[in-house]
């Protein structure tokens, strides 16, 4: 008897055409997973740069890989969709979505939208600079746009990984399970830089500001990918090679020499400065992932609740001890954490090892009461985020296409 597989139907001959369409599917998820990585490199690379050697020419090195990995990604999607619309058979046409008249995969079409922002953004960057000047902001426009683009791009590469996952054989089930977590660990990165002005120094890690940002943004992805993901602890896997995207770009990057290139050089530098280290997220991922398999015994509100309070006291009891060794042990001050990295045009100062937007109180003293405050906001922030990523966990265990 027939069975419907992917979409469509499928007769006795499923299981050989199951592999074949897995084989021609898997070259596209690998490319666009390396196209995130030179995007996420190039991001990295791009922001260490203006922390060196400041604003250069328009087509930098950084520049210039991240638009590899834009254009490689919407230049093979774009092939697919052609390919599918015009040489691909029934079945692979109705693994497809349709749009404007052309078909092609969930994934492929986000990527290419996001392709077509980032390459967009070039220009809209050049003539931001050139009206307005320098910017010293991540979350100007044109980097809004290009941002955009950058995730659209990681978004499709997660949706195409995802979809092969879930139809896949069980044999190879597992090597899709991968790609989908190196595709959430790049999200995750991209989603850590959008808001790294508020998360990413060990400075802000005693603050509740960052808590309440961290909450917003991050069990969202976390509890999606971990629902979503067929394999075992999906969403610390996905934090753990987001970390690896952090920092292996950035131990390699900071080897090389770099002189400042700009006016006033506060902190002259002879290498390239790091970004930072990143927030330890495997820790609550874990605890998201054995959460998460008490699933079926509990509703998704007090799924979601039990996982709101559970990451943030997680990432408090994590970070505010490690922000003290960053901040303050000797131990910390190197190449490997990453600590002692800072701007060409900061004048450094006692601050560098104090702690930024503390709690206090009418007296200008930190306290403990306005903290609490904001940690309860923050685990209802969390509890909210945690729900929606249940929910988008759910939609995604069903994609197909």
């Amino acid at each position: 008897m027939a069975t419907i597989i992917a979409g469509h139907e499928a007769g006795p001959d499923t299981g050989s055409s199951r592999r074949a369409e897995e084989a021609a599917g898997a070259w596209l998820v690998w490319l666009l997973l390396f196209c995130s990585a030179c995007i996420i490199i190039g991001l990295l690379w791009d922001i260490s740069w203006h922390m060196s050697i400041g604003r250069d020419r328009l087509w930098s090195p950084p520049h210039v890989l991240e638009q590899i990995g834009a254009s490689l990604a919407g230049l093979a999607c774009g092939f697919v969709v052609l390919q599918t619309t015009f040489a691909g058979t029934a079945a692979q046409r109705a693994g497809t979505v349709r749009f404007w008249g052309f078909r092609g995969p969930l994934g492929g079409w986000v990527a290419i939208w996001g392709a077509f922002a980032m390459i967009f953004s070039v220009p809209f960057d050049d003539w931001w600079h050139n009206a307005y000047g320098l910017d010293v902001q991540i979350l100007s426009p044109p980097h809004v746009v290009l941002l955009c683009g950058m995730i659209a791009i990681q978004i499709g590469a997660m949706l195409l990984a995802l979809g092969m996952q879930n139809r896949a054989s069980d044999t190879i089930r597992g090597r899709f399970g991968l790609a989908f977590a190196i595709a959430a660990g790049a999200l995750i990165a991209m989603a850590a830089t959008a808001v790294s002005e508020y998360t990413l120094r060990a400075n802000d890690w005693h603050s509740s500001l960052t808590w309440k940002v961290a909450a917003l943004v991050f069990p969202i992805f976390l509890v999606a990918i971990g629902r979503a993901g067929r394999f075992r602890f999906p969403a610390t896997t996905a934090a753990l090679l987001y970390m690896a995207f952090y920092l292996v770009p950035q131990w390699t990057i900071i080897q090389f020499p770099a002189t400042p290139g700009l006016t006033p050089i506060m902190n002259p530098l002879t290498h390239m400065a790091a970004f930072g280290f990143p927030l330890v997220l495997a820790v609550p991922g874990l605890g998201i992932d054995l959460v998460l398999r008490k699933a079926d015994r509990i509703g998704d509100w007090k799924l979601a609740a039990a996982i709101g309070v559970m990451f943030v006291a997680l990432m408090v009891a994590v970070h505010w001890p490690f922000a003290a060794f960053l901040l303050k042990s000797p131990l910390a001050q190197n190449d490997l954490f990453l600590a002692s990295h800072w701007p060409y045009s900061l004048r450094l100062g006692p601050f560098v090892s104090q702690y930024f937007g503390l709690d206090v109180d009418a007296s200008a003293n930190w306290s403990a009461l306005r903290f609490m405050t904001g940690l309860a906001i923050a685990t209802v922030i969390a509890i909210l985020s945690a729900r929606a990523g249940l929910a988008w966990g759910a939609w995604m265990r069903r994609v197909q296409r």
